[in-house]
């Protein structure tokens, strides 16, 4: 007895050595978010993650509400996501739905962006006039030259998420694969509803910046809807028991504006401005 409760200390810490050792680029530079690996030492780990320090377009950021520009040129954030077959995957730095086939496309500028993959950063990245949030999703599309764009839910306490509930059984699933998850092997989440995602976006802010995490690739089109969504602490404390202790809390600090400027888009002024004399 004495010797299996010994067997399974030590595949736990072996797990936990791995989890701690994969979170890195292609040439093997590990990034974490704490300790000398933390995002301020981002761009001094790997030559591919210099922009990460020199960039002039870096994300996240915070929102001041009272700086946004009024931009009567937006239109509304159309998403025509439906039902698709999608695998979880622990990526050691975050928890990723990547989506299977097609998922759908969100338009912006005219231009279709497809739907490749959704992951969740606790607490959230993006701040609203200084306030963080306990989750934030990102929702990554590309188009066909490879130009990202990013739809970002802000989560605070509240109701049951309903689109997490349809995974959150394979997250268990995910949690309970140990060792075998931290190497990447996904884990099949069967045919998801997207459905809960294309709830109308009446105001969203949008901004260009970078990914969150390395390389730190800039020129990313963000979108940040307004309304801020609701999931229960039990399924946010589900979402981040795969990841290791050191990535539980995966969010990047704010970085500076540089000059940038926050749209704004809000549904009724259109129609306002349409009825004015």
């Amino acid at each position: 007895m004495a010797t299996s409760a010994g067997n399974a200390i030590f595949v736990l810490l072996l797990c936990t050595f791995f989890l701690a050792s994969l979170a890195c680029d292609g040439g093997g530079a590990k990034f974490g978010y704490t300790g000398p690996i933390a995002p301020v030492y981002w761009g001094n780990l790997s030559a591919n993650f210099t922009r990460c320090a020199t960039g002039k377009q870096q994300s996240p950021i915070n929102i001041k509400t009272s700086d946004v520009v009024r931009d009567m040129n937006m239109e509304p954030l159309h998403r025509n996501y439906t039902t698709a077959n999608a695998t979880l995957v622990d990526n050691i730095f975050n928890i990723a739905l990547r989506c299977e086939d097609a998922a759908g496309a969100v338009s912006i500028n005219g231009k279709k962006y497809r739907l490749k993959q959704m992951h969740w950063h606790s607490p959230s990245e993006h701040t609203i006039n200084g306030q963080r949030f306990p989750l934030e999703l990102h929702l990554v599309h590309s188009d066909d030259n490879g130009n990202i764009t990013v739809v970002a839910f802000l989560y605070r306490f509240g109701r049951p998420d309903p689109f997490f509930s349809q995974i959150q059984d394979k997250m268990a699933e995910l949690y309970a694969e140990g060792c075998k998850a931290e190497k990447g092997t996904p884990i099949p989440a069967g045919s998801v509803s997207l459905l809960p995602l294309r709830q109308h976006v009446h105001m969203y802010f949008r901004y260009v910046g970078s990914l969150t995490t390395p390389p730190c690739t800039e020129n990313v089109i963000w979108n940040i809807p307004s309304r801020v969504r609701e999931m229960t602490r039990e399924q946010a404390a589900a979402l981040m028991a795969p990841l290791e202790e050191g990535y539980r809390h995966n969010n990047r600090p704010t970085q500076r504006m540089n000059g940038r400027t926050v749209q704004f888009y809000h549904r009724f002024w259109k129609s306002t401005e349409k009825n004015s004399p």
